[in-house]
């Protein structure tokens, strides 16, 4: 696998760096033209060294840094122009400068360690091509090979990382911005969700419970529905009583709509083991019945809430699901075998509106979290 270069280049200020090593390249050039004391070969043998140094960095470099590709090629780039690099200094010492354009290079093309290496066998060069020239001067070529190598070693740490920083507040900036993208979503839907909820509620325990009232009054006065007014007039309650039924329907989640509270439970556990990987059990307990709309929408609701919860926050490896029906109420319980959270901060991760919503129909909720998280809801019913 290809490893982390020393500095990822982004490609747009890639041209940057090509524009850098064209200058450094043609300077150094001109100075070995200029240099006294050199033939025309050993000149002419140190601009063919960095000639092919720029052809190397624009035929294989550049795609290599451009793929921020740290692997074997990159590595064999890096060998490739330390050896031209070598050998320019070997014709002529003032190619020493071209240290400036190769050191980048390193850090560009290969991960930390190895570019720190070749920096150091980079500024060795010079001092073995004086040691050959000159063994006498050897000592001020050491002091300088050390200065240039702790320099272009803590330059190219410093910029590595910084680029590291960066893109590690990039990655964090994405995403913050896809958590707020989700949390707005789950807001609007949460709040959708809320008002149809709400609505239900207020059709059922007015309009609803208003027709069934006087359905039921017309037939203690009438029993026989002998008056046709009166047959009339409970024939278009029952009417308008089935409409409301219907809007309490369809305001109702989809997931209660062609299924049993049970059956839409047991469908969002095995979504949720989809989604993430985690196996989880439904068991139903007790004579199961039929639920107000009311209840089941809230206990789905918690079973959906407890369910991301824990995909999002408990690295559980499984999860339990128990809905159990006693002869006065329904109990929910939700448990996994994750982290856990401290309980003192169970107004968190949804669970505030998912007690809000327990309360509204007469129930409690219960969470603990010791050894792995344990929700319980329980509504009379």
């Amino acid at each position: 696998m290809e490893q982390q270069r020393a500095v990822s280049s982004s490609p747009p200020a890639l041209w940057l760096w090509d524009v850098y090593f064209a200058v450094v390249a043609v300077a150094v050039s001109a100075a070995i033209v200029m240099v006294d004391g050199y033939s025309a070969a050993l000149r002419a043998g140190a601009i063919a060294a960095i000639a092919a140094m720029a052809v190397l960095h624009v035929a294989a470099g550049h795609a290599l840094i451009r793929r921020e590709a740290a692997n074997t090629p990159a590595l064999l780039v890096c060998l490739a122009q330390l050896l031209l690099f070598a050998v320019a200094i070997v014709c002529v010492p003032v190619s020493t400068w071209l240290m400036f354009a190769v050191i980048p290079i390193f850090f560009m093309l290969v991960p930390l360690r190895p570019a720190i290496a070749l920096v150091v066998a980079a500024n060795i060069v010079p001092v073995l091509a004086e040691l050959r020239a000159d063994p006498g001067g050897i000592g001020i070529d050491l002091v300088i090979a050390a200065i240039s190598t702790g320099s272009g070693v803590c330059i190219g740490v410093w910029i590595t990382r910084t680029v590291e920083q960066s893109q590690e507040r990039a990655q964090l900036i994405a995403e913050l911005s896809q958590n707020r993208a989700e949390l707005a979503r789950l807001s609007h839907e949460a709040g959708v969700a809320a008002e149809r909820n709400r609505l239900a509620g207020e059709i059922h325990d007015t309009l609803a419970q208003g027709f069934t009232s006087i359905i039921t009054l017309i037939q203690a006065a009438d029993p026989g529905l002998r008056d046709e007014r009166l047959a009339l007039a409970v024939r278009t309650a029952r009417e308008n009583l089935a409409e409301s039924r219907a809007l309490i329907a369809a305001l109702s989640p989809a997931a209660l709509a062609s299924a049993s509270l049970q059956e839409a439970v047991r469908r969002q556990a095995a979504r949720f083991s989809e989604e993430a990987g985690v196996p989880s059990t439904v068991r139903i307990t007790g004579d199961v019945r039929d639920l107000p709309t009311a209840v089941e929408v809230v206990l789905l609701r918690a079973a959906q809430e407890a369910l991301t919860n824990v995909r999002r926050h408990a690295g559980a490896h499984e999860v339990a699901v128990l809905l159990a029906f006693s002869a006065s109420a329904v109990r929910l319980v939700v448990r996994d075998d994750g982290c856990g959270f401290d309980s003192s901060l169970a107004g968190g991760f949804g669970l505030s509106g998912m007690k809000d919503r327990v309360i509204q129909v007469g129930g409690a909720l219960t969470v603990h979290s010791s050894g792995g998280t344990t929700i319980e809801v329980e509504i009379p019913a």
